[in-house]
């Protein structure tokens, strides 16, 4: 494949591919998300566009943007996942707040303290594994969380009706920027 360039004052094509592990919402621990998201839009008066109850995700790794799907990037995270094992684990979001860090279209987001450390080891096996396998991962700082919408209203943080489930398996997703669409390409269950 021909390399790509690009002239200076020329605007560079815009990534249409991101790929990210993820935990997805068990279909009760999605429906009380949502039932969640709608009590803080009412209380907070948010205007901002809900994440579609089939998008709720834990991200896990996050492995870049494209301009198309790099199989040879999919192929070494599928390779490194596979290598993963672990049980399934319990999770717990009990408090819900506005992160910082841009004056508008903050994402609103569920949280957990103690109710995430096995989701925080979990994620930090997975990393390991994947920079294994050569792949950078940017998880520095890594808050587990579920977004729940974008909004330009500021919500403090508070403490919500604790949502649970049980994490059985996790999945490479790969997300179509722009197009509010998740695609799973593999999925690994965990056990005991």
């Amino acid at each position: 494949m021909p390399e790509q360039f690009f002239l200076p004052g020329f605007n560079a094509p815009h990534p249409t591919d991101r790929l990210f592990f993820a935990l997805i919402p068990t279909p009760d621990a999605a429906a009380s998300i949502a039932r969640q998201r709608e009590l803080l839009r009412d209380m907070y008066e948010l205007k901002g566009r809900s994440i579609g109850v089939s998008r709720l995700h834990v991200t896990l790794s996050y492995l870049g943007d494209y301009i198309g799907v790099p199989e040879d990037i999919v192929a070494a995270a599928i390779k490194a996942a596979a290598s993963v094992r672990a049980a399934p684990f319990d999770v717990t979001f009990d408090r819900a707040m506005s992160f910082h860090g841009r004056p508008r279209n903050r994402p609103l987001v569920l949280l957990g303290d103690d109710g995430v450390a096995a989701l925080t080891t979990f994620q930090q096996t997975l990393d390991r594994a994947l920079q294994k396998a050569g792949l950078a991962v940017a998880n520095s700082h890594y808050t587990p969380h579920v977004t729940l919408l974008y909004d330009n209203r500021f919500v403090p943080p508070g403490t919500i009706e604790p949502i649970r489930w049980t994490v059985s398996e996790f999945v490479l997703m790969h997300s179509l920027l722009g197009r509010t669409r998740h695609v799973p390409l593999a999925r690994w269950s965990l056990l005991s």
